[in-house]
């Protein structure tokens, strides 16, 4: 983290479930030195117990106030600058979360306000109560679900718009081969997208990004992150990076200026190509937001379960 500092990143992002905990220790220890000058998202939104077991959603005001002083503590920290809800919890109304971080903001605790897996009317519904600063959902070449009207609601309501999994969990990098084993503890093992069977008919995506890539002398995931880049000026992709090279690949791409052709031949290409898998498991994506009837006060209705203790969105 240091080292992507010294790179000119700034804006760090995490959350109380990685780890659980261990994110956020890990951010306030290497950022302590520099608070002052980044940018520290997280994201509440979970019931998870002191000793790490996550029990399913809770964004109840007095729970997202409780775990919001516990993650201050973990970032040693007095304020978070930018604080997401991370999945829309369908038994509390979407209005009482916003009106709890209100109340944070307010008090100096928070300064911005974030949702995140949120849907389009879930996002016009916050931000009537506080406005939302930015909107965290899955996006990158080969996920296009906010082109639906999630992107076209940030922009009408100027939100920025920071999309996770921007390499695609590493499958846009080109390191994910079809005959990868991923290990019983490795997230991508449950995921539809992952199977052999689905990476090898999902290769066209990377061969395209390897064919702008060769003309470039860049990466195809350096592309994928270009191509982010180039869509708005208020699109900031969150790589994970966990290794030094991968973090100056990443930040390496910020130098990349694709054309409009470039562009119009990844729109062309991905025209033609059928991505096979789901993006996410069936128990992950029944906590993705659609926007629709979710945040209202019954109880239920999504099947809500636990992010596994290895997800890192």
């Amino acid at each position: 983290m240091r080292a992507a500092y010294d790179r000119g990143v700034t804006f760090f992002d995490v959350a109380e479930v990685y780890g659980p905990f261990l994110g956020e220790e890990m951010v306030g220890e290497a950022l302590a030195p520099i608070r002052d000058k980044v940018v520290i998202a997280t994201k509440f939104g979970f019931d998870i117990t002191p000793d790490g077991q996550v029990r399913g959603a809770n964004s109840r005001p007095d729970n997202v106030k409780r775990v919001t002083e516990a993650s201050l503590r973990r970032l040693k920290t007095d304020y978070i600058d930018l604080q997401y809800q991370h999945r829309v919890d369908p038994t509390v109304p979407i209005e009482d979360v916003a009106g709890a971080v209100q109340d944070l903001i307010r008090e100096g605790k928070v300064r911005y306000f974030g949702l995140s897996a949120a849907g389009s009317a879930t996002i016009r519904r916050a931000h009537r109560v506080q406005p939302v600063t930015a909107v965290q959902n899955e996006y990158s070449v080969w996920t296009r679900d906010p082109e639906i009207e999630v992107l076209a609601t940030c922009e009408e309501l100027g939100i920025g718009f920071v999309p996770w999994s921007p390499l695609g969990m590493g499958y846009l990098t080109g390191t994910v081969t079809p005959l990868m084993v991923h290990g019983s503890a490795d997230l991508r093992a449950t995921l539809p997208r992952f199977t052999p069977e689905a990476r090898r008919a999902n290769w066209p995506v990377v061969e395209l990004l390897q064919r702008v890539g060769a003309r470039k002398q860049a990466t195809p995931g350096q592309i994928a992150l270009a191509w982010l880049l180039a869509r708005k000026p208020w699109i900031v992709p969150i790589p994970g990076p966990t290794t030094r090279g991968h973090m100056e690949e990443n930040t390496d791409a910020l130098q990349l200026q694709l054309t409009s052709a470039d562009i119009k031949e990844i729109e062309d290409g991905f025209a033609r190509i059928r991505v096979q898998g789901a993006r996410l498991n069936e128990p992950m994506l029944a906590m993705i937001d659609t926007g629709a009837k979710l945040g209202t006060s019954s109880k239920g209705g999504h099947g809500m379960s636990p992010l596994p203790r290895n997800a890192r969105q």
